[in-house]
């Protein structure tokens, strides 16, 4: 009884107070970006997405003016989709899980630099998908019949291999990587991650060089340069640097089959 009287004295303590947000903008992809000021009335378990939600329905910034809604991408709302990635307070990450409450005022939201600004805080992943493709991160499976059940993968592979199956393509790890930028094709290191996942899977692995030889090309491993930013970055904590020290052991493996060979 006593907590919640407590809790009922901190909410009527805290009726009043205000949120300050600032948003970077930009209202379309070839277009100059500027920086707009919000106030919202504290709510407690206010996270970013419900105070951009909040914008949306009524789009007044803090000087009283009438302004377009914010444009942003969300899906899941519990950190699973990894759509709504942004930079918040200079650190990118999830808005569904970023609470107000743990968050320096003023909050300042802007969209990851690494990828193009569609609008606003919506960008263009293009990038990271074109690599996915670029190493066939799936498993490939001729025909839609029954193939009745596949290999089974021994546990102890199981077990890490379901930790790197976590990654959402949140685009979190490649925004803090110092040599994912647009100087450079590295591809980061979610696809990397990825690489040695579908290499594990005893389908996939019919691939394994193929994705290997895909990695040893331009903007490959090589261009990592161990800034160690994305795993301890990654919203899912997926342990990003072991597979790519993982992965430096094998293309060094297959470089010397391929000179071998010739």
């Amino acid at each position: 009884m006593a907590e919640a009287v407590s809790t009922e004295n901190q909410t009527t303590q805290q009726t009043g107070r205000k949120v300050k947000f600032v948003i970077t903008r930009q209202d379309k992809p070839e277009g100059p970006s500027y920086a707009e000021e919000f106030e919202l009335p504290y709510r407690p378990g206010m996270n970013v997405i419900s105070a951009l939600m909040e914008i949306q329905r009524n789009p007044v910034n803090s000087g009283g003016k009438d302004t377009a809604p914010v444009c942003w991408e969300s899906n899941c709302l519990e950190e699973v989709c990894g759509a709504c990635s942004m930079v918040i307070n200079g650190k990118p990450r999830q808005a569904c899980s970023s609470l107000v409450d743990k968050l320096e005022q003023p909050i300042t939201i802007a969209p990851m630099k690494t990828f193009p600004v569609v609008r606003d805080l919506v960008i263009d992943r293009s990038r990271m998908f074109g690599a996915l493709k670029k190493v066939k991160a799936w498993i490939p499976i001729d025909g839609t019949y029954d193939l009745g059940p596949g290999p089974r993968m021994a546990e102890n592979k199981r077990q890490w291999a379901y930790e790197l199956s976590k990654c959402m393509t949140c685009g979190v790890c490649l925004e803090a990587c110092p040599n994912v930028n647009d100087k450079t094709e590295f591809i980061g290191p979610a696809p990397l991650s990825q690489v040695r996942l579908f290499n594990a899977h005893p389908t996939g692995e019919m691939n394994a060089e193929e994705r290997l030889d895909a990695i040893m090309g331009e903007g490959g491993i090589e261009a990592c340069g161990n800034s160690q930013n994305c795993v301890r970055s990654c919203p899912k904590g997926i342990p990003l640097t072991t597979s790519i020290a993982d992965l430096n052991k094998e293309t060094n493996k297959r470089m010397f089959k391929r000179w071998l060979s010739v």
